[in-house]
């Protein structure tokens, strides 16, 4: 089957899937989604982080959240085994699994006062599990922020504008900074000067493009890696504590605008440059790779499902959607959305940025020598100009311009993943009575300092890389299954169908502890204790949690029969 063939079925697929398992089964048929009761964005609401919202704006704000640098490095990477495995993960997983996630948590939330997927655990599970369930978040988060704050700083740097390194993209320095004072304006206009918001996002969008290429003319070079990271854990700092109207929403539904744009014009070029595959379909046994399954699972991470996703919509998506039947677009939809960007990652990599087979064999011959992550998204921007190319553009602008939506993304992230963070440490706070952490210009600084630590570690003396990415990837799925574990028990408690999320959790749960368990056995092997131990503290915390929530199912389940007992004897 040729790339082209099997896009056109993948597309498909997204579709039918939507109109009749999100919106009929999901919607309808699992939790039977209502507007008679208001959303928490109106009863809650503050205008700070309770706003309701247009749902083509909050799609655009949680797609630019979710989409960040995941979607397209870890297909990047995952297709060292052959992209026919990758391609179904990042499908199929999507479909059953990933969307499902998104979209339920997204619900959870909002029946929960846009609480976090932490307190909303102790409500449905026991009082212990909030705690465990934050301080895997917590985990999550600083881990996740870390590696794109390394990534990000990575491909701005360029201290000699002479010799700009291949991994290095300065021309999307300006753009990206841009892009945050363009959209404070525009929040600035819309909310307190009440002008009309399509005609804003219009000439916003305009100068976005005309920064992008501004960047193209006016690289920023003479800055170091290390600096860069500095600048970007400051600039997480003051874009956690500002108004989501001020900067959040409006930058997000910039950034997705250009999103939309880049794909549809990645997808076209696709099309019309017809490649074919030069990678195998599978490959059991790259050299120095783990084995393919779990850590397929684990590398693709938020390509397919992420426990990431599950803190934005029960964060910030929640606190700004207007009615529950806007669920399964933002929800299940912004998921879609984000497999979509796997797909085209999955393609680039073996279809468009090399021309022969021997080509991708040279670069993806073994686990250490593909091992960089700034080597993968260079890979993902060469591919994706390749296709953009095809239209009439220029090689090198086409890539630029990838290259810009590539870090605009990654800062969404850091700044969303920041705030997230941000409300996990006052939840820590008011789980353990300290209140001085509640503060949120305390709570936040604590945030950029965790952030940072995993943004500078090192192993054995070099930045930790695809070992971190590893980490994030166990991590952020075995959190995505102590979600799903939730809903579901959520969902057994009102007697409504639960196939739909327990299998789910069940395979993400076993493929990822497994996982987890051989990562931190080859961590001990290799005397890295560090990295060790924060992996067995996750693995400790992540089986308490589903012991507790075994045991509440036994009672629910006890409840449940003798309520049937009572009405059998007509008591």
């Amino acid at each position: 089957m040729t790339p082209v063939v099997m896009a056109v079925l993948v597309l498909s697929l997204y579709v039918v899937f939507y109109r009749f398992y999100a919106q009929r089964v999901l919607a309808k048929r699992v939790f039977a989604l209502s507007d008679a009761t208001p959303t928490p964005a109106h009863s809650l609401r503050d205008d700070v982080d309770y706003l309701p919202a247009n749902k083509y704006v909050l799609f655009g704000h949680h797609y630019a959240s979710i989409a960040g640098l995941a979607p397209m490095l870890g297909p990047a990477i995952a297709v060292i085994w052959g992209w026919f495995p990758a391609l179904c993960w990042v499908v199929l997983g999507t479909l059953l699994v990933g969307a499902v996630h998104d979209f339920s948590a997204l619900v959870l939330s909002v029946r929960h006062n846009g609480q976090s997927m932490g307190t909303i655990s102790r409500d449905v599970i026991s009082p212990r599990t909030r705690l465990l369930f934050l301080l895997v978040i917590f985990f999550l988060v600083a881990l996740a922020m870390g590696v794109f704050v390394l990534v990000i700083s990575g491909l701005f740097a360029s201290p000699d504008a002479a010799n700009i390194p291949a991994t290095a993209h300065p021309e999307a320095v300006f753009p990206t900074f841009s892009l945050m004072l363009i959209a404070m304006l525009i929040g600035f206009l819309i909310y307190r000067k009440n002008f009309p918001l399509w005609p804003l996002i219009a000439i916003g969008f305009v100068l976005m493009l005309l920064t992008t290429w501004v960047g193209i003319l006016l690289p920023v070079t003479g800055v170091s890696a290390s600096s860069w990271s500095w600048l970007l854990l400051a600039y997480a700092f003051a874009a956690s504590v500002l108004p989501v109207w001020l900067l959040l929403q409006p930058r997000d539904f910039l950034n997705s605008l250009l999103l939309y744009l880049t794909m549809f014009c990645m997808l076209a070029g696709f099309f019309i440059m017809s490649p074919d595959w030069v990678a195998p379909a599978v490959n059991m046994h790259p050299e120095g790779a783990p084995p393919m399954l779990p850590f397929l699972f684990i590398v693709i991470a938020c390509g397919a499902i992420s426990g990431f996703h599950g803190m934005v919509a029960s964060g910030t998506t929640a606190k700004q959607l207007d009615k529950e039947t806007d669920a399964p677009f933002v929800g299940y939809v912004g998921m879609v959305g984000e497999s979509l960007l796997a797909l085209l990652a999955v393609l680039a990599t073996t279809a468009g940025a090399f021309s022969t087979h021997e080509q991708w064999a040279n670069f993806y011959g073994s686990w250490q020598q593909a091992a960089g992550l700034h080597q993968k998204l260079g890979v993902f921007i060469q591919g994706n100009g390749q296709f953009v190319h095809q239209l009439g553009i220029p090689l090198d602008m086409a890539m630029a311009f990838i290259s810009v939506v590539v870090v605009a993304f990654a800062m969404t992230s850091v700044d969303t993943g920041t705030r997230l963070l941000r409300f996990n440490i006052e939840e820590i706070s008011n789980t353990l009575g300290l209140k001085i952490l509640g503060n949120r210009y305390v709570a936040t600084a604590l945030a950029v300092a965790a952030i940072g630590f995993f943004a500078f570690f090192k192993v054995d003396g070099k930045p930790a890389g695809l070992f971190l990415w590893t980490l994030f990837g166990t991590t952020n799925q075995i959190l995505a299954g102590l979600t799903l574990l939730t809903v579901t028990i959520y969902l057994y408690r009102k007697r409504r169908p639960v196939l739909y999320t327990l299998l789910p959790m069940l395979l993400v749960l076993g493929a990822t502890i497994s996982g987890m368990v051989m990562g931190i056995a080859k961590a001990i092997g290799k005397d890295q204790w560090a990295v060790a131990i924060v992996g067995a503290v996750i693995l400790l915390l992540a089986l308490w949690v589903l012991f507790e929530a075994c045991v509440v199912a036994w009672r629910i389940r006890a409840d449940h029969r003798q309520q049937a007992t009572v009405a059998d004897s007509g008591g």
